[in-house]
């Protein structure tokens, strides 16, 4: 049955740089120019990360502020602000010779970003492992709440970020039955990171299956696939109902030892989600599907948006 499908571009992440692939945009500006030839390309949400100067992670209101509204001046798509941070930069604090934090008091600033329509709400306590340091990435039982009643003071629409069903079952599950999101609830279930993130999950088809099953009633879904995981399980995902999320932040490389860029992701799977049938979501589709408040006017400063009837080129087959 044809449906509508929100796709995601996750353009730049809070791990990669770009002595890893030149290809990833660090700057506000090209952030947005990245964002606006994947809204061109059919994406209608952007998951934004922050960068300072130097290219590292920065969750500074003032550069989301500038990212948001360089994107806006030029495309309608849906702004989802990280409140993660990155592994580098601003938001790591020492613990001991071992052990690291990713500083609270950071993180939250991504919802202060003007023009912010929704962030990401990690409702549980990880462990990031890179480059040889441990990461603790706390978010407690108080900060889950405090998080989704700063985020529906702001009128912000929290993306639940799921890595196993422990995060489904546990804050995710008893905030919203509080009332403190309200439905359609969306969750993005993460899914191909457990090397790197204590407790995360690989993707098999089995385990997506019995996340979804677990997912509270009016949630709206999407995954996300780490690393080689990004095609086959967001493909699958499409199979069961949900939606996309592509992008740098995810995934570096197109195939097997030949690096990525958005675009080229972006494209691969509009041309998925339309030769299975379905059709891409624009963004005011997508704020309807999420529960989000349409924009009062619409940027006409960029060319028209590519109809999702129209034919995508394919670039480079992968």
């Amino acid at each position: 049955m044809t449906r509508k499908v929100v796709l995601t571009i996750a353009p730049t992440g809070g791990m990669a740089t770009k002595a890893q692939s030149p290809h990833l945009p660090v700057t506000p500006r090209e952030i947005a120019d990245d964002v606006a030839r994947c809204w061109e390309a059919g994406a209608s949400v952007v998951a934004v990360h922050a960068r300072r100067a130097d290219g590292l992670a920065t969750c500074d209101p003032a550069v989301y502020s500038e990212i948001n509204t360089l994107i806006r001046e030029r495309t309608d798509i849906v702004l989802n602000n990280s409140t993660g941070g990155g592994i580098h930069g601003d938001l790591p604090v020492r613990l001991d010779d071992d052990l690291w934090e990713l500083d609270w008091n950071e993180r939250i600033k991504g919802i202060e970003g003007v023009g912010c329509e929704m962030a990401t709400l990690d409702s549980h306590t990880i462990t990031a492992s890179f480059e040889g340091r441990e990461h603790l990435v706390t978010t407690t039982p108080r900060r889950s709440r405090w998080f989704a009643e700063a985020m529906a003071e702001r009128g912000i629409k929290p993306e639940w970020e799921v890595f196993d069903l422990g995060h489904i079952l546990s804050d995710f599950t008893t905030l919203t039955a509080e009332g403190l999101d309200t439905a359609p609830y969306y969750c993005n279930i993460v899914l191909g990171g457990h090397r790197a993130f204590q407790g995360g999950l690989p993707y098999t088809p089995k385990i997506l299956q019995l996340l979804v099953e677990h997912l509270p009633e009016g949630t709206v879904w999407g995954v996300s696939g780490i690393g080689p995981t990004q095609l086959p399980a967001t493909t699958h995902g499409l199979l069961l109902g949900g939606h996309v999320r592509v992008g740098l932040e995810d995934n570096l490389y197109y195939s097997h030892g030949r690096l990525a860029t958005n675009l080229e992701l972006v494209e691969r799977a509009v041309r998925i989600i339309t030769e299975l049938g379905h059709e891409l979501a624009t963004p005011s589709e997508a704020r309807g599907m999420l529960g989000l408040r349409q924009l009062d006017a619409v940027p006409v400063s960029t060319p028209r948006r590519r109809s999702a009837s129209l034919h995508v080129s394919a670039g480079t087959p992968g």
